[in-house]
């Protein structure tokens, strides 16, 4: 099984406004505990639409969807959507409303915050098909009370570069008072999250991660598939 995945962003990772960061690889195996820093979305009923435009939805590939993640809020703000802000490249846990990916299935939505960085969520609350489209890329979707989830971006939004140390397992969110950058930041917050038991034991066990399934049960496929006479020479 793999190596618990582990994410951790510096403020020194990153470039300049307007370009997509993707500080530590897609996630595999199990998902136990992200570190790194925060980029607060703040609004209700943010639907996929928003999330990535429609148009980016004839591309044969996920490849390049980074850069249409928020694009048409992105263009309308003109550089100060929290995307586009220095100090926010880099970061890889994103904090929300209520209601988040609301609107179509689109699975481009959650493949486009994952390749401009994102490797898990924290909202109020997550539409179904958003959620799970999340759960089969490792990415966590865990709920906060409208307090807790305005107080941690209300702190994102103070100290953009205070590390975020998400332990899935005691299902906690702290914000260091430290930040990265060595400034301190502007309060320390340790707050509960929820997630539903059975993403719960996906994540930390790694049994969402499809592919890796398949492979460390390569064996036991093999001899499954020696037994069944459409894969054996059946009719030879």
């Amino acid at each position: 099984m793999n190596a618990p995945l582990s994410v951790a962003a510096s403020a020194e990772s990153a470039e300049p406004s307007g370009t997509a960061v993707v500080p530590a690889p897609f996630p595999a195996g199990p998902v136990r505990l992200l570190l790194g820093r925060g980029v607060a979305v703040v609004g209700n009923d943010i639907d996929t639409d928003r999330i990535i435009p429609a148009r980016y939805l004839k591309c044969v590939t996920f490849e390049g969807l980074a850069e249409g993640a928020f694009a048409d809020d992105r263009t309308e703000l003109a550089g100060a959507h929290p995307f586009d802000r220095l100090e926010h490249q880099g970061a890889t846990i994103l904090v929300v409303n209520d209601n988040f990916g609301c609107g179509s299935s689109r699975e481009h939505a959650p493949q486009a915050l994952m390749r401009w960085g994102i490797r898990a969520v924290i909202g109020e609350s997550f539409a179904e098909i958003f959620f799970g489209n999340c759960l089969a890329l490792g990415i966590p979707c865990l709920t906060a009370s409208p307090v807790d989830a305005a107080a941690l971006q209300r702190a994102i939004g103070a100290t953009p570069a205070a590390l975020l140390r998400l332990d899935l397992e005691a299902l906690r969110v702290q914000l260091d008072p430290q930040a990265s950058d060595g400034t301190p930041a502007s309060a320390s917050l340790d707050l509960p999250l929820q997630l539903a038991e059975g993403p719960h034991r996906m994540l930390v066990s790694g049994q969402w991660d499809g592919t890796s399934q398949l492979v460390a049960h390569d064996a036991e496929l093999r001899a499954t598939a020696s037994c069944l006479p459409y894969l054996a020479g059946f009719g030879d």
